[in-house]
């Protein structure tokens, strides 16, 4: 069985995929509204590319049916 790869995102790449501000992530992550981040080291952390594409295509799609 093939190993998938998993690509780590940090904030700022974060912040220019779905084009928000800091404090916007910050409040969409805390009321469930965004894939939530992993903790990557004592002061580091991301977000899986893979849950944040999806998130985008979830937001695209409720776009196309209104």
């Amino acid at each position: 069985m093939a190993k998938q790869i998993v690509r780590i995102l940090r904030k700022p790449e974060v912040l220019d995929m779905v084009g928000v501000s800091d404090a916007t992530l910050w409040r969409w992550e805390r009321d469930g509204k965004f894939p939530k981040r992993i903790q990557l080291g004592s002061n580091s952390c991301g977000w899986i590319e893979g849950e944040i594409l999806d998130w985008v295509q979830e937001r695209a799609a409720e776009r196309e049916v209104v």
